[in-house]
């Protein structure tokens, strides 16, 4: 059986809707022991009404691995809660930044930033029917109540009901006219709000969130927060966290090769197939490896064309990673 490590916050990488599923969280694992996963957001109404097993379905090399819920009543809350426990995820995490109109009509995301009580409510009802940590992930605010102040009343609200770790994304969540992906980018980054709140809240565990690329940035922010969490980046580009380990853990190992990476990925991607997986539903994620490398772009196309074709299997990989190493050789032989 497979021990997870201890929970170490320092770096995560963030829940991303259709993006951060299970085979992705396999692939990442693959290129940092060390980070922090997060499951795409799974709604209680998924959990307590549906098929619990699918949306709590991960591997266990996955770990360490979070859970991260969309909800609002306390009652259903807990259950998900102590189901997530029970499937062995080490830490819960509520979901109050996402802006999309469909989960604000379910009282889900950053809409429940008006309602810290609801929000407390929630946390300690988790609280008391789990072990594992109850985290939040919330904005710097939410249109209409944007202010330094209320952003601690919501902090110090939810504090007091017994959280102890905020993911905190530096902007603010218009919840009205934009888009999540307008969200994401329109919003002025205010990293220094996230860093006084870490200054007025020293006891408090506060991870920074949005628009961090390079391990520049990372450590910047390290030296005002307690962690950073990647979201964007860590997908396109996930090459980036193999340096991790060593750069933010202390670990000495040598720096894995791509090549190396999508050989490991063999096995599972076999494993998958064989129960009917489709190869492209894993091959997404790992279409951002060779970013900024000769032959990117090969790379991503020709899986692009061909992992979606009927029995498509491990050759589509072999080829394309064939085809991107000729042309780094190439280059390097140019140079």
């Amino acid at each position: 059986m497979i021990q997870p490590k201890p929970l170490d916050r320092k770096f995560s990488v963030a829940p991303m809707m259709d993006w951060t599923d299970r085979h992705c969280r396999y692939f990442h694992r693959l290129l940092t022991g060390h980070a922090l996963l997060y499951t795409e957001m799974v709604t209680t109404g998924a959990l307590v009404f549906g098929d619990n097993e699918r949306f709590l379905r991960h591997n266990p090399e996955e770990y360490p691995l979070a859970l991260q819920l969309g909800g609002h009543d306390p009652e259903h809350l807990a259950q998900s809660a102590r189901m997530a426990e029970d499937a062995g995820f080490q830490e819960v995490n509520l979901n109050v930044g996402c802006p999309s109109d469909r989960v604000q009509n379910g009282r889900i995301g950053a809409c429940l930033m008006a309602e810290p009580e609801t929000v407390a409510a929630a946390v300690k009802a988790m609280q008391a029917v789990v072990d594992i940590p109850v985290t939040v992930k919330h904005r710097i605010g939410i249109n209409g109540r944007d202010s330094y102040e209320e952003l601690v009343d919501f902090v110090g609200t939810v504090a007091d009901a017994g959280c102890q770790t905020f993911v905190v994304h530096a902007r603010i969540a218009i919840l009205e006219g934009l888009s999540p992906k307008e969200n994401r980018d329109i919003p002025p980054l205010k990293p220094e709000v996230v860093y006084q709140l870490k200054k007025d809240f020293p006891d408090l565990e506060i991870t920074i969130n949005g628009g961090i690329a390079t391990f520049d940035e990372i450590h910047q922010h390290l030296e005002h927060v307690d962690g950073v969490m990647l979201g964007r980046e860590a997908y396109h580009n996930p090459y980036l966290m193999a340096e991790v380990d060593n750069r933010l853990y202390g670990a000495t190992q040598p720096l894995v090769e791509r090549s190396e990476i999508i050989e490991k990925m063999l096995p599972y991607i076999e494993n998958e197939l064989s129960k009917g997986t489709y190869l492209s539903h894993i091959t997404r994620h790992m279409l951002g490896l060779y970013q900024g490398e000769p032959g990117a772009r090969k790379f991503r196309r020709y899986i692009s064309e061909n992992a979606h074709k009927k029995g498509a299997g491990l050759e589509v990989l072999l080829e394309a990673v064939k085809q991107v190493e000729t042309l780094r050789e190439q280059a390097q032989n140019a140079a």
